[in-house]
């Protein structure tokens, strides 16, 4: 096992929020911390949020849907973790979400980490150690109404995130999954503006109880920081745990999970929205 001061990880998504916030919270604890961004101006964000926590980190442009420049940011880093943190919110009904909305959500937030994940691997073989955290949510395992799609690509990520775990695991590669509740980030202005290019839908209304319920629990939401704390330390750990649950409500709903019937979660969302 290297020394983490010499350790290179990539953080995917670092320009705000979460992935801003573990790259910063990584270069800190002494690793080599490398975020990507998707334009020059967001990595001057970077590097400028960067330099008043008094933490250095470097950035890379890259679009995680673009398959050649995943392999070239990958052959040139040779990470030895790897933070699959990009993506973006995906508000809208099953009936309202078209094909090209649901290729370009699945792309983003399943097919692109896992591809980042498969071009990391035979560097992290030939050290024998390696550390791939995929930035889920407590959707990957709940499901609620108005975001079927942002859900199945949660719980997709967890399933092939469950089965790479354990292909990987003798070669001295973890493969960890973090699961945030709510947390103040952009995604929640991206709700937002995704329910008003929903206006005329026959669930205008119940888009519209959503965002309040969402603007009610905002004050509630916690830092991303608690997150990048929670990703920094499985990077760290000797014997890292498969899933880390973060904050109050992700805990609350998977313990609940289990128990409410599934009728009775289906009529209190339906009750909550009005459909």
């Amino acid at each position: 096992m290297t020394d983490k001061k010499q350790r290179t990880v990539l953080t995917t998504g670092a320009n705000s929020g979460i992935g801003l916030a573990t790259a910063i919270g990584l270069a800190k604890a002494g690793f080599r911390s490398v975020g990507s961004v998707r334009s020059k101006a967001k990595a001057q964000q970077v590097a400028a949020a960067a330099k008043k926590a008094g933490a250095t980190v470097e950035t890379v442009l890259l679009e995680v849907t673009d398959a050649a420049a995943c392999a070239r940011v990958i052959d040139r880093l040779r990470p030895d973790g790897l933070v699959n943190n990009a993506g973006f919110g995906s508000v809208g009904a099953v009936e309202d979400v078209g094909d090209d909305e649901i290729r370009a959500t699945l792309e983003t937030m399943v097919i692109a980490p896992i591809r980042l994940a498969r071009l990391a691997l035979p560097h992290m073989r030939e050290r024998k150690y390696g550390r791939i955290v995929n930035v889920s949510s407590i959707y990957g395992f709940t499901s609620t109404p108005l975001s079927g799609w942002y859900q199945a690509a949660k719980h997709a990520l967890e399933g092939v995130s469950d089965a790479l775990r354990m292909e990987v695991a003798s070669a001295g590669i973890d493969v960890i999954l973090v699961e945030p509740g709510g947390f103040k980030t952009s995604i929640w202005d991206e709700n937002e503006r995704a329910v008003e290019s929903r206006k005329g839908s026959r669930y205008e209304g119940a888009y519209r109880r959503s965002l309040a319920s969402l603007k009610m629990a905002e004050p509630l939401m916690g830092d991303p920081e608690t997150v990048a704390r929670v990703i920094t330390k499985a990077l760290k750990a000797r014997r890292p745990q498969p899933r880390y649950l973060v904050g109050y409500d992700a805990r609350l709903l998977a313990a609940a999970e289990p128990i409410i019937p599934t009728a009775l979660r289906d009529l209190l969302s339906r009750w909550t929205l009005g459909l």
